[in-house]
């Protein structure tokens, strides 16, 4: 298998000068060549010493019909290349190209401008959010100036990609973003009551904050799912979000042990107070939120039985 690591984001994001920074690293050299792939050629330019020192060599296809299984077996047979690097053209579709079957994606990193981000994501919020969703590690460039809108921008990520690792960057390097300056609701409140807007602030905050609710009380309006080969006596209390457009939703929540949840209707509205405890489950695959509730009472559904993150 051949690793293959794709670079994503649209024109003028930093993806040249991430993997110019990239290949010049002392990890990064191997005895054997890497191809690296140019979907768009930017402002910036690759330095052909740079790329000969690192054994890099550079293949530019402008043309995503080029894209093609073909055209990748073609170059893989004339250059042998030990790993592969695809600096990726944002406007095109990543999911519609189809890899020779011995190419193995092993990362993809998104690039942002933060000058340019809140333009994209509300113009071209399908082809953002594809970016976003794929990516294990999400770098926001250029952020200076911008301390106000950079916890909203990691929530709209966040609202797309809950596991990704994301790292905002101004000119002195990696800034530190806390959510919980304007978290809609207080946090030392027994119970901290949730309202539709809170329900997502809280989603998303305690995936990256997990001890500041260990141990807390929450009570929200719920919609009930049962997920198909869940352990007995949990259930699934969460909310429908549409995470980037009207076409694009997912459903939000996290496991909850309740002894009575057999007793649940699918679909059916309740409103829920629970105690939030950190603890494996099998479906995270890890330590997560566990909720454990403590009251469970049916309710009428909301008026907005779906949140938004945009």
């Amino acid at each position: 298998m051949i690793p293959v690591y794709i670079i994503s984001g649209f024109l003028d994001s930093g993806k040249t000068e991430f993997i110019t920074y990239t290949i010049s690293q002392p990890y990064f050299q191997s005895k054997k060549d890497t191809l690296l792939i140019v979907c768009e050629e930017g402002e910036n330019e690759y330095d052909a010493s740079l790329l000969k020192k690192s054994r890099t060599i550079m293949e530019v296809i402008e043309d995503e019909e080029d894209l093609t299984s073909q055209k990748l077996i073609a170059l893989e047979k004339k250059y042998k290349p030990g790993r592969i690097i695809i600096e990726f053209n944002g406007m095109w579709m990543l999911k519609d190209v189809k890899f020779p079957w011995h190419w193995k994606v092993e990362q993809q990193i998104t690039m942002i401008n933060g000058k340019t981000f809140a333009n994209y994501f509300t113009n071209m919020k399908s082809l953002v959010a594809e970016q976003i969703r794929g990516s294990e590690l999400i770098i926001m460039n250029r952020c200076d100036g911008m301390e106000d809108k950079i916890a909203g921008y990691k929530r709209n990520i966040k609202a797309l990609n809950q596991q990704a690792e994301i790292i905002f960057e101004n000119a002195t390097g990696e800034m530190n973003v806390t959510l919980e300056e304007d978290l809609p609701y207080d946090l030392n409140a027994d119970p901290i009551v949730l309202d539709d807007n809170g329900y997502g602030f809280w989603y998303i905050d305690i995936l990256d904050n997990l001890e500041r609710y260990n141990g807390k009380t929450i009570q929200f309006v719920a919609n009930v799912l049962h997920p198909p080969k869940f352990p007995k006596g949990y259930f699934v209390p969460g909310r429908m979000a549409m995470t980037c457009c009207a076409e694009d939703m997912a459903f939000l929540g996290y496991a909850c042990k309740y002894d009575r949840a057999i007793e649940l209707e699918q679909k059916s509205w309740i409103k829920i107070t629970a105690k939030i405890a950190i603890e494996y489950f099998e479906d995270y695959g890890k330590e997560g939120p566990v909720l454990h509730a403590i009251k469970v009472e049916k309710t009428v559904k909301p008026k907005n039985e779906v949140i938004s993150f945009v």
